[in-house]
């Protein structure tokens, strides 16, 4: 296995005007300050070292390499490594991040798709629970009250594609054998559709699966399209945004089958890092853990709310207008469900549903969104859940860098850039003609270099997108 410092070299010795050169962004060199101050390539190292072997093999992508290339589809907002792959061999600041050389191939998208396959989704655990300490250890975790929420996103499977799980026949067969045994003269595809649109019918995840990802399943998105997806599930703190734990499901998962197993996972990674920073002298996490899950009404049933009461857990669940109930034989499900309706028509109660748009939804939006993350194009969900996990553990950076240097994003650093620029621009339109008479002129100079730096950036963002 290689590893970075092994691959720290001096450039070779080119004249100036030969080499072609980049300032870099700052954003990517104070991220790469924070990860090497906290000592993120040697964590990826010892973590990754059962995957690599010694002598044997050619040359390896190097652990914090491969985990920073995964990020970078996060902070560029790309949603293919083929297209991560694309951007690296077109960035010089890209390179200058990961620590490649001028005269070295970047990884194509075929290195970084193995490499990603070759670790196991156990140490992708890993490299999100270190991010997670990083903010622990920055106060950006508290995780007494969490946001339960999920989203569904389209599975790199095609719908027409789909067969039957007990004889194995494509849905145009199926619907060729449907015509012939109820003597319809269908022939050609468009008369077999014609016949299909008039008939009632269900597709079910239990008589069909895809042949390319058969855990992928059949459900309906949220743009009202049927096709097959996965969900994924994220328990958010409610009081600083941090994610505290990522679960990965088929598309067709309920939510309410699906919640205490997102909270128990929270609830271990609070424990777990209540009792670090406990040992450490300098703990802000709850030391109770996760006392109060916030969701809204597409998880509110009678089991979630004995499961999350069983668990010692206060539920802040919006409940759907469902009429009178009968409560006869269930004196459980009726404590605790009432319970849940006293805990959300208080002022706590209302004020924690507002912020649940506010800290589960931004970061949904900033992970799947403006992340670049809007659809899969990897197979099989250990696949799928590495990826949700390093997109949320670049969430999370994102989060610290915001904290520490106003900038979650390198969009957002340019244009908090180009805000300062223009504030100082308008205090020099504001004492223009106080002083020399040659003032006029040097505000108009200072204008045009703002007008030249506000088309390059423009210009490198739409060279971003094209990418």
């Amino acid at each position: 296995m290689g590893t970075r410092k092994q691959r720290e070299r001096q450039e070779g010795l080119w004249y100036e005007a030969e080499l072609p050169t980049a300032p870099g962004h700052p954003f990517y060199k104070r991220l790469n300050e924070v990860l090497d101050k906290a000592g993120f390539d040697r964590f990826c190292e010892i973590s990754c070292a059962e995957f690599y072997h010694e002598k044997l093999g050619r040359p390896s992508l190097v652990p914090g390499l491969y985990f920073r290339v995964m990020m970078i589809g996060f902070f560029e907002g790309l949603d293919s490594e083929r297209g991560i792959a694309w951007r690296l061999a077109d960035s010089l600041t890209l390179r200058q991040f990961l620590s490649i050389g001028l005269d070295e191939k970047t990884p194509d998208h075929v290195t970084i798709s193995r490499t990603r396959r070759l670790i196991a989704a156990e140490t992708h655990q890993r490299i999100f629970s270190w991010v997670l300490e990083r903010l622990a250890q920055g106060g950006l975790l508290k995780g007494k009250t969490i946001g339960v929420d999920s989203t569904t996103l389209e599975a790199n499977a095609a719908m027409k594609s789909i067969v039957r799980r007990d004889t194995g026949e494509s849905y145009g067969a199926y619907l060729k054998r449907l015509a012939d045994a109820e003597g319809i003269n269908a022939k050609g595809a468009a008369a077999l559709l014609r016949m299909d649109r008039k008939r009632t019918k269900k597709t079910s995840n239990e008589d069909w699966e895809s042949p390319s990802d058969g855990e992928a399943e059949i459900t309906k998105l949220k743009d009202g399209r049927t096709a097959l997806a996965y969900k994924a599930e994220n328990a958010v703190d409610m009081e600083t945004g941090a994610i505290v734990a990522v679960t990965t499901h088929g598309g067709a998962s309920a939510d309410t089958a699906t919640i205490e197993e997102t909270v128990i996972e929270a609830g271990i990674a609070v424990a777990e890092l209540s009792a670090e920073r406990t040992a450490e002298g300098n703990c802000e996490v709850h030391p109770g853990g996760v006392e109060e899950v916030v969701t809204d009404k597409g998880y509110h049933s009678n089991d979630v709310a004995v499961g999350l009461q069983d668990m010692g857990v206060r539920s802040y669940i919006a409940e759907p207008d469902r009429g009178p109930r009968n409560w006869e034989g269930k004196d459980a499900a009726k404590a605790a469900v009432y319970a849940n309706r006293r805990r959300i028509q208080g002022a706590r109660g209302k004020r924690l549903q507002r912020q649940r748009g506010e800290r589960v939804e931004r970061n949904f939006a900033h992970q799947f969104d403006t992340g670049g993350l809007d659809r899969l194009y990897v197979r099989g969900i250990k696949n799928v859940h590495k990826k949700f996990l390093i997109q949320a553990a670049a969430c999370n950076l994102a989060l610290l860098m915001r904290s520490m240097y106003g900038s979650g994003k390198p969009k957002a650093a340019y244009d908090r850039a180009v805000a300062a620029i223009f504030a100082i621009l308008a205090v020099i339109r504001a004492l223009k003609g106080c002083f020399l008479p040659g003032w006029s002129d040097f505000h108009n100079q200072v204008s045009a270099y703002v007008e030249l730096y506000t088309q390059v950036g423009f210009f490198r963002r739409l060279e971003n997108r094209t990418v």
